[in-house]
């Protein structure tokens, strides 16, 4: 009965001991399933968020349909902005052309300021109607921008390089708006300056329209430069053998009384020996300025009238001698 006892007695010590040396291994196994356990979940979400991207990525490579991009509302929206936006140009053009008429000595520097307002306004407005009412892929936009750039450059080559003058025009300002400007066989006012054309008033008061490629290729003489005075050249054939003493004192004197000199610049006469029709003249050449090149002609007209009016009454030429 003892040897029972000590049976069971040792039989349960070696139980706790065995319980005891198998707990560590079982919390350790227990533990790397976990992990385990973890990882997997860890992984199928990873898996979940790739395909989720594969997606999504699908998704943004199918091209948007046309509908998508243009509509009857979108279309409306368009037209609506545009006529807008063109009267809104038109107004602020046509507020500054008034500002600048009521002053001689800012009206040049004024009206430099349209064609840049023209061009930055029709720039912001293609830029509201493209990127804010059809907002197309930038892939779609740059594919039709290419194909469009294609069919009109072979079809538009001098559409382009008018425009392209115009843009050069605006940016190096060899002129401006009110300057008197010369090319080819036409002599003008500048009275706009467009991004297909250049327009100039002659002093016919003929409007002229010059694409703006031909601005680019020829020789183009300014009389101001941006400024609102000129040099106006008065000219007078006089016979060979006159007083050129009192011609000159009489030109001087018509010159700086004239209610549309510019005295601040220097007045000169000088004089020529030409030959017209087999016979020798003297040409007298008057120059001066004028306070306002819109006074260009009224001035010569002026000065060819006085100075023969008075070389006539001081008996200095004799008419009869003229014919």
């Amino acid at each position: 009965m003892r040897n029972l006892k000590t049976i069971t007695i040792l039989l349960v010590c070696s139980f706790l001991l065995f319980s005891k040396s198998i707990q560590p291994q079982t919390d350790s196994l227990n533990k790397t399933l976990q992990k385990d356990t973890v990882s997997q979940t860890t992984l199928k979400v990873q898996l979940t968020k790739t395909e989720k991207t594969k997606a999504d990525n699908k998704i943004n490579l199918t091209p948007p349909s046309i509908e998508d991009i243009i509509s009857v509302g979108k279309v409306f929206w368009a037209i609506v902005f545009f006529i807008v936006g063109a009267f809104i140009i038109k107004f602020i053009a046509k507020i500054l052309d008034l500002f600048a008429e009521k002053s001689t000595n800012y009206r040049i520097t004024i009206k430099g300021f349209i064609p840049v307002v023209r061009v930055l306004g029709w720039a912001f407005i293609f830029y509201l109607i493209i990127n804010g009412i059809f907002s197309p892929p930038a892939e779609t936009l740059i594919a039709i921008l290419a194909s469009l750039g294609i069919a009109l450059g072979f079809a538009s080559q001098d559409i382009f390089k008018n425009i392209f003058g115009g843009i050069m025009v605006i940016i190096d300002r060899p002129f401006q708006v009110g300057d008197k400007i010369e090319i080819g066989d036409y002599y003008g006012e500048v009275i706009k300056i467009g991004l297909r054309s250049t327009r100039i008033v002659t002093p016919d008061d003929s409007m002229v329209t010059i694409p703006n490629g031909d601005l680019m290729s020829k020789s183009v003489s300014n009389s101001n430069s941006g400024e609102p005075n000129c040099q106006v050249v008065a000219e007078l054939y006089l016979p060979i053998d006159i007083d050129t003493e009192k011609v000159r004192q009489i030109a001087l004197e018509a010159a700086q009384v004239s209610r549309y000199v510019y005295l601040n610049k220097p007045i000169v006469v000088l004089f020529f020996n030409e030959i017209k029709e087999d016979r020798s003249y003297l040409k007298m050449r008057l120059k001066a300025y004028v306070m306002d090149i819109r006074y260009e002609f009224t001035f010569k007209s002026d000065m060819t009238e006085i100075v023969m009016r008075e070389l006539i009454k001081k008996k200095i030429i004799d008419p009869e001698k003229m014919n």
